[in-house]
């Protein structure tokens, strides 16, 4: 990170030095004049209280007259004209598919109410951020955007509905930038809300994350799939109280990131679990397949008889046969070490993970994680209806940051330039005096639509105009100059292969609108 160094006292601190007060007339008023107050000829001294607040408020530890740290917040970072226009062009990507599976958009504030998002993240919960008393509301800021969403459903009394949500969220987690993690973020949303038939909308989902992550060619990829009520009857049947049924998932979600030893250690030493027990789930939980797998734990002599693990199989065993008729079915993998540890998931879940970067300019691959997940949670907005009506929801969240990691290493190591404008066309004048000519003819582009520019000098020259052309990415150059305008034409300039081409100034924007045209 770039860091700036020292600010100049003048006109942002106050010097410090001697409490130099201003000569007091005789009515008794200060008057300050520009001048005032003049700078101590040497070294500054302590000097003085108000000197020493500044330097505390500047962060000043020893004085020497540096200025506050520039940076930003950790877990936050700016993003530059080029990362804003990869980021655009990555969500321009993900809002095209949701579109094209007609969800609908939706907003929500960024603060909710504290007590909107307490209890609905099981041990995440210690990572939402909460404000102090604003006013007599208790606030927090919004942790995901799914618990949003069914508050806005339930609050507009809505039974049906498929919407998408892009907005940023905020978590107080150990930031990891390399790997994408952040404390402010952006999640992509696509949820269907309704009582419709088993696994219809599940599988849609699951289709949409194929799409996307098919798109955008991260490289090869894998959609872990596995129901929440599965993973319940495999604690009942190991003889887990159900008590302990959402800490014993939160564990489980573990296995991603530990080994089977170190997450058994952690039932067995800190959730109270007995060593036979966590044994028991061992078997279970450590298993991955297809439909082969669930056609053999439907057989499995004691998940056969739990009734929450048989209709998990059973809707499961669904799930498979339409996503066999989508075609997918070669990237979806049934595993029941997948427990996403949020509090309010009820049936299927799904998480996406990329298996490789297909990319051979990067020597190390970038470590991401997961990229997308999601499930059902039929209970979530029957949580905040006063009544207690539900409305079953399933949804799919992508994790846009750590893409974007990915594509901006991708972008850094293979040196591609990113456009950070849409700039179709510069106006340009070859001679001096001509600014008039110039103001009319990108006017005239303005008022066509055509995206146009201008450099800001009276009389700037030709080369450096066609160099700004070429430095940013603009296809063309529209000049203008006194030949020109006596003969009633524009110059159009292809600027990559430099062919100019006079066109008659009433047909020069649909020469550009033609030249364009994808």
């Amino acid at each position: 990170m770039l860091r700036l160094g020292p600010l100049a006292a003048a006109g942002r601190l106050l010097p410090a030095g001697p409490r130099l007060r201003p000569p007091r007339p005789a009515g008794g008023r200060v008057s300050l004049s520009r001048s005032w107050p003049p700078r101590p000829p040497g070294p500054v001294g302590d000097g003085g209280l108000l000197s020493r607040q500044v330097r505390a408020a500047a962060g000043e530890a020893g004085g020497g007259g540096r200025g506050p740290a520039l940076k930003t917040p950790k877990g936050t970072r700016d993003h530059p004209p080029a990362h804003a226009a990869l980021r655009d062009r990555l969500l321009a990507a993900v809002v095209a598919c949701f579109k094209r599976h007609g969800a609908a958009a939706i907003d929500t504030p960024v603060l909710e109410l504290r007590e909107t998002l307490m209890g609905k993240y099981g041990e995440d919960a210690k990572l939402i951020y909460e404000l102090q008393d604003q006013g007599g509301e208790l606030l927090a800021l919004r942790y995901d955007l799914t618990v949003p969403f069914a508050r806005y459903l339930a609050m507009n009394k809505i039974a049906n509905m498929k919407r998408y949500h892009v907005a940023k969220v905020y978590r107080r987690d150990n930031p990891a930038t390399t790997r994408g993690r952040y404390r402010e973020f952006y999640q992509c949303d696509f949820d269907i809300a309704g009582q419709f038939d088993p696994m219809i909308p599940d599988a849609e989902c699951l289709k949409i994350v194929h799409e996307i992550l098919s798109d955008l060619q991260l490289g090869d990829f894998l959609i872990k799939v596995n129901d929440r009520r599965i993973l319940n009857g495999v604690f009942a049947v190991c003889g887990i109280p159900e008590s302990k049924f959402i800490t014993t998932c939160s564990t489980v979600d573990k296995l991603d990131k530990m080994p089977w030893e170190e997450v058994r250690s952690e039932m067995v030493g800190e959730k109270g679990l007995s060593p036979e027990a966590a044994d028991h789930i061992g078997e279970y939980v450590q298993l991955h397949g297809g439909l082969d797998l669930i056609e053999r734990l439907l057989q499995d002599p004691k998940l056969s008889q739990n009734k929450l693990a048989k209709e998990g199989l059973g809707d499961m065993k669904l799930l498979f046969e339409y996503l066999t008729l989508f075609g997918i079915t070669g990237k979806i993998s049934f595993d029941l070490s997948l427990a996403r540890g949020l509090d309010y998931y009820t049936g299927v879940i799904f998480e996406a993970v990329l298996l490789q970067q297909e990319n051979d300019h990067v020597e190390e691959s970038v470590s991401v994680g997961s990229v997308a997940g999601g499930g059902r949670y039929d209970g979530l907005v029957g949580m905040f209806d006063p009544k207690g009506r539900k409305v079953p929801c399933v949804g799919v969240s992508i994790g846009i940051e750590r893409i974007f990691s990915i594509l901006e290493q991708r972008v850094k190591a293979s040196g591609e330039k990113v456009r950070t404008t849409e700039t179709q066309v510069l106006v340009a004048t070859p001679q001096k005096h001509l600014l008039a000519a110039r103001l009319k003819l990108i006017s005239e582009l303005w008022d066509a639509g055509i995206k146009a520019e201008m450099l800001y000098k009276k009389d700037p020259k030709l080369l450096k105009q066609l160099q700004y052309c070429e430095d940013m990415g603009i296809p063309l150059a529209a000049i203008v100059g006194e030949q020109e305008l006596t003969d009633g034409v524009v110059k159009l300039r292809d600027v990559a292969t430099r062919e100019e081409v006079d066109i008659p100034r009433e047909k020069l924007v649909a020469e550009i609108r033609r030249r364009l045209e994808p």
